[in-house]
């Protein structure tokens, strides 16, 4: 059973999710699953890659969330000439006034901040793209021969544009896979759209409230690594992945055709870690497989790689997703056992 103290963060987290949400709707209309999608990568310690067209509010949406929760933010713009010493920093020479010696001192770069917007991530040549994802791994850059840890939490958010390919250098798979999730920005609904064009129209918005502090996210990250899962939920999870390589026997006859390479552990992994998130989240003590069932798109879409005939027919690996959650059985729910 959960002691007072965890019952007492656990409330604390749905409690703050909510009041998040409520920050949040006083600058960004909608985009309810993004939001979310996000607090469960940031308290799962995951990063994520948010796919969507310009003029959809990704920058203004993670540079609020970072003053919500009164985060350090850094927005770095992804450009072809980007060199790695432009984000993790670099060694600079300094007279030191006490011994008037010249000597290198460190000069630390963008990355040194608790969220980073990575923006247009495509857009840069692989040495810089390594960079950051050797800090998103890590936690730590290395310059000049040192390491420097990089503060904590660290939240790496970067964007793509879906439509403009000419001159970018798409991430390799290896390098996609570090990303807990790849959350699509769609376009808001008519009802969105106009609230969106009467509030920007307008005056000042409304002042945001700080939610949660660094130390305060780091503990609920830890709460939500204690959820104990029932073993009916690891089952599923693993099933679920597993029926995305075309070469694992009792798959979907329909995969070979569509799937060139399925997901591979990691993301069973990132199911149950999100899994965890997504149930506190919404102040439950246990994972069920409905928690599974809603966060398989932004765990799954970008570890799947589509044949030639599927891009042909127009077959998105979102298509591919939904029809394996219809096709993958459904284990009896046990009882709340599952429970810190």
């Amino acid at each position: 059973m959960a002691s007072s103290a965890e019952e007492s963060m656990i409330a604390e987290l749905r409690d703050s999710f909510r009041a998040l949400t409520e920050q949040l709707g006083k600058v960004i209309v909608g985009q309810n699953n993004v939001i979310e999608q996000l607090l469960i990568g940031l308290f799962s310690r995951g990063h994520c890659l948010l796919v969507g067209v310009p003029g959809l509010a990704k920058t203004l949406l993670v540079s609020t969330l970072a003053k919500i929760l009164d985060l350090s933010f850094k927005r770095i713009q992804f450009t072809p000439d980007l060199m790695p010493a432009d984000i993790t920093g670099t060694d600079i020479l300094q007279d030191d006034p006490a011994t008037h010696q010249r000597k290198f001192v460190f000069l630390p770069g963008p990355l040194f901040a608790n969220m980073i917007l990575a923006d247009e991530i495509n857009r840069t040549p692989p040495k810089a793209q390594a960079a950051l994802l050797e800090a998103m791994q890590e936690y730590h850059v290395t310059a000049g021969g040192h390491s420097y840890a990089l503060p904590r939490p660290f939240f790496v958010l970067a964007t793509q544009n879906p439509i403009e390919q000419e001159g970018t250098y798409p991430l390799p798979e290896a390098q996609l896979d570090r990303f807990m999730f790849q959350i699509a920005v769609t376009y808001p609904s008519r009802a969105e759209e106009l609230a969106i064009m009467k509030q920007t129209t307008a005056g000042k918005p409304s002042p945001l409230a700080h939610v949660l502090s660094a130390e305060k996210i780091m503990q609920l990250q830890e709460l939500v690594r204690q959820v104990i899962v029932a073993d009916h939920v690891f089952q599923y999870a693993a099933d679920l992945v597993r029926a995305t390589r075309p070469k694992e026997p009792g798959t979907p006859t329909f995969l070979p055709e569509l799937v060139s390479w399925g997901a591979g552990p990691r993301a069973s992994q990132y199911l149950i870690l999100a899994g965890k998130a997504r149930a506190l989240l919404h102040g439950r003590l246990h994972v069920t497989t409905q928690d599974i069932r809603e966060i398989a798109y932004p765990v799954l879409r970008h570890r799947l790689i589509t044949t030639f005939h599927a891009d042909a027919e127009g077959i998105t690996t979102d298509h591919i997703i939904e029809r394996l959650l219809k096709e993958i059985p459904l284990p009896q729910e046990k009882a709340a056992s599952t429970v810190i």
